[in-house]
């Protein structure tokens, strides 16, 4: 009786251990899924930040030109910028047309 009692005890514990294992291995792969999105998020906001830092505003730009490019950089009027059209067989280029936040 006592062999009995000490082998199903056995089996019990490696049958616990088992599972308690492979779930851990399940939480551990939740982990690390989660913390390669939270990565890739990450370095998309500092893009993103940078993005913004750079472009957030003409006198920024204008003080980088001044720090970095020197003379570089040319100004352009509003008007000549063109929008290029590659999603058709033939390419068109388009005007832009800018319409200020109150519908103007």
């Amino acid at each position: 009786m006592k062999k009995i009692f000490t082998l199903s005890l056995i089996f019990f514990l490696v049958l616990i251990t088992s599972i308690v294992k492979n779930s851990t291995k399940k939480i551990d792969d939740k982990i690390f899924t989660l913390k390669e999105n939270i990565f890739n998020l990450n370095s998309e906001l500092k893009d993103m930040k940078l993005e913004f830092d750079y472009l957030s505003s003409s006198e920024k730009l204008l003080e980088y030109q001044n720090q970095y490019f020197e003379k570089e950089l040319n100004q352009k009027s509003i008007d000549k910028i063109n929008i290029i059209n590659f999603s058709t067989k033939d390419t068109s280029i388009q005007n832009i047309s800018i319409i200020n936040n109150n519908g103007k």
